[in-house]
């Protein structure tokens, strides 16, 4: 996008003559009749979460030499200096577009600056930027993490209700993803949001589990150590909770059962055990942006515009439909 090719008198002739029936962007063909070659750099936050591990292969499986493009991938091991370094690698590369899903929401004015100076757009995906001017990036692609934490108290509201138990009084607990980051400052809200307005919820504390199912099992021992009396356990992501299910069957309690276990992402083996009975629900958060991504493209190589924003659908699961959802499940 950042590059026009000088074309000779000759060349620009066959062009022109091809125009009625050559489509014009990334399919146009270049001076020695090759595809033009998109140059697509993806800091990726790391491999915490079976979540992750899907929206990176959604990006790889996008982003190939058949399809026009050439993928320079960074996983930054969720550390964001290494995000800002591999963001900085792919300027002084020069590449087309620069995608980024950013460890945390703060810090990236300097390094955005320095990306559009270079006339290089970065698109955000799955996670957001907070900067005091959004033309440091051009748009953004993932899920309404707000609206995931209200949608997950709502589930719970209608699934006490629907079992006769809405007035009773139950402790809470909250799992949170990394702080800092825009998947849980989103869902942390949403949820505390719902919670405080029902006087019957107690949420007894929240604590970061870092999106990893060894510090989600080691958080929910430290809270099955600290209260006997737990009913309700809010999970950030999967992940986590399959963590917290391993801790409390440790404890000898039943994950689903003596407690209710709700998450966040959806994915395959979150189904498996919400049909085994050990996970109550699963908001989907989900992680295929590989072709939203390189529907975007596309269209500004085409000479388009696209929206700022762009929420995908995403939908609420539990045992009731988890049997009948599986097949149709992508990750």
């Amino acid at each position: 996008m950042k590059k026009i090719a000088a074309f000779t008198g000759s060349i620009l002739m066959v062009a022109l003559a091809l125009a009625g029936c050559s489509k014009k962007g990334p399919e146009a063909k270049g001076a020695k009749g090759d595809k033009k070659v998109i140059t697509v750099g993806y800091a990726q936050v790391g491999a915490e979460s079976d979540w992750r591990l899907a929206n990176t292969e959604s990006f790889k499986s996008t982003f190939t030499a058949e399809n026009g493009y050439k993928l320079i991938f960074d996983d930054a091991q969720q550390k964001q200096e290494n995000q800002i370094k591999a963001m900085r690698n792919f300027i002084q590369q020069d590449v087309d577009y620069i995608v980024v899903a950013p460890v945390v929401e703060t810090g990236w004015e300097t390094v955005l600056g320095e990306a559009k100076a270079a006339g290089i757009p970065v698109i955000l995906s799955d996670r957001q930027m907070k900067v005091s001017d959004d033309s440091l990036y051009l748009c953004w692609v993932g899920g309404n993490f707000l609206k995931e934490g209200r949608d997950s108290v709502i589930w719970l509201n209608d699934y006490l209700k629907k079992n006769g138990r809405d007035s009773e009084k139950l402790n809470v607990l909250l799992i949170q993803g990394t702080i800092g980051s825009s998947a849980q400052v989103g869902r942390t809200q949403g949820i505390t949001e719902g919670l405080a307005k029902n006087l019957n919820y107690n949420l007894l504390a929240k604590q970061t589990g870092e999106f990893t199912q060894a510090k989600g099992q080691e958080v929910m021992e430290s809270f099955l150590k600290q209260y006997d009396d737990i009913d309700v356990v809010f999970a950030e992501n999967d992940n986590m909770a399959w963590g917290a299910v391993d801790a409390i069957k440790a404890a000898g309690k039943q994950p689903g059962k003596d407690i209710i276990i709700i998450c966040f992402d959806a994915v395959h083996e979150t189904f498996n055990k919400m049909m085994a009975g050990e996970i109550n629900c699963a908001v989907e958060c989900n992680p295929l942006h590989g072709p939203r991504v390189d529907s975007i493209i596309k269209t500004l190589e085409a000479g388009g515009t696209v929206d700022k924003i762009a929420y995908v659908d995403e939908g609420v699961f539990d045992e009731a439909n988890a049997e009948a959802m599986l097949p149709t499940r992508k990750y």
